[in-house]
């Protein structure tokens, strides 16, 4: 799903609440995030961003965010928001590469999980 470029705070809450509702009503196992429409990340829409991605893999799908501008991952690094736990990807092609590979990745056991040590959910194994 794409975010758009000139989305303000309450729609991104709603591009939260309408793609966490999506995936547990349609049980989707893979989400591609495409921020390539964003020249700017605000700390609030990072942090949504992360959470969407958190929530999304906790109703069991996987998440790769892909077309994030230069501008942008060096402001979300500098404001310490980086998507860490989120797997990226250059561009939409490549994300559904990286999104077959997690899901195959899931379907066979091959992901590590670290809920009991507070460590990510996911580690793919790339």
């Amino acid at each position: 799903m794409p975010l758009h470029a000139d989305v303000d705070d309450e729609g991104v809450l709603s591009f939260q609440s309408d793609l966490t509702e999506r995936v547990a009503q349609d049980q989707v196992r893979g989400v591609v995030i495409d921020v390539s429409a964003l020249d700017v990340v605000d700390s609030y829409m990072a942090r949504v961003l992360n959470d969407t991605a958190r929530m999304l893999r906790i109703l069991g799908a996987c998440v790769v965010v892909c077309g994030v501008q230069p501008a942008v991952a060096l402001t979300l690094v500098e404001m310490g928001r980086n998507l860490v736990d989120v797997p990226t990807a250059f561009n939409l092609e490549r994300a559904l590469v990286r999104l077959e590979r997690l899901i195959a990745a899931t379907d066979t056991g091959d992901l590590l999980t670290g809920h009991l040590t507070g460590a990510p959910d996911e580690f793919a194994n790339d």
